[in-house]
């Protein structure tokens, strides 16, 4: 299998793999993200299923996951993938996506999301991307919708949290008649 890698400006999405670890960890404790309560980013006693769960998706070709990279150091700064791959009704959701703490708010998130989406309506002919975050994640939630997705609604205790609590999860998407659109804005911001 040909491992696919996402080459940006600021940003590389390179293919996750075991020897990633420690650089992931590094990149969630600027920040101790693990400690966050509406996503999950691998702590020390996670990181290791974190990758081995992403891997077995890789190889059931359900999930591509990746590793983002600064260009300009050779950082790590967190992790991103396709999941949920739909080949047959040509969709797929962007999710699983965290970035280190002194990388949030840059132009990294936009360009590995306009890297993830043209891959997903150019190359892969998808219909639709879907992503779907933590009703009580703010943050993403507004990250989500510069992006130019639109919010579908909310699922009702879609998932049961580390801590017990029963999330509600906030559904949003893009569609292919609008992607021509969303691509434009995006290239636009990341002019600015």
């Amino acid at each position: 299998m040909t491992l696919l890698t996402l080459t940006g400006t600021a940003v590389e999405l390179q293919p996750l793999q075991r020897e990633h670890a420690a650089a992931l960890l590094d990149a969630a404790a600027d920040g101790e993200l693990w400690n966050l309560k509406v996503t999950h980013v691998p702590g020390p006693d996670t990181v290791d299923q974190y990758i081995e769960t992403a891997l077995a998706g890789r190889d059931a070709g359900t999930m591509i996951p990746f590793t983002l990279v600064r260009r300009d150091t050779g950082l790590v700064v967190g992790s991103t993938r396709f999941w949920k791959v739909d080949r047959v009704n040509r969709k797929l959701e962007i999710g699983h996506t965290w970035l280190a703490q002194s990388t949030q708010n840059s132009a990294i998130n936009t360009e590995a999301k306009l890297l993830l989406l043209t891959y997903a309506f150019e190359v892969l002919d998808c219909v639709r991307v879907q992503f779907t975050t933590d009703e009580l994640n703010e943050k993403s939630r507004a990250a989500i919708l510069r992006l130019g997705a639109v919010q579908e609604g909310i699922v009702r205790h879609e998932r049961i949290m580390r801590d017990g609590r029963k999330r509600n999860s906030v559904r949003f998407s893009i569609i292919d008649s609008e992607w021509p659109q969303v691509k434009a804005n995006l290239l636009a911001k990341l002019q600015r």
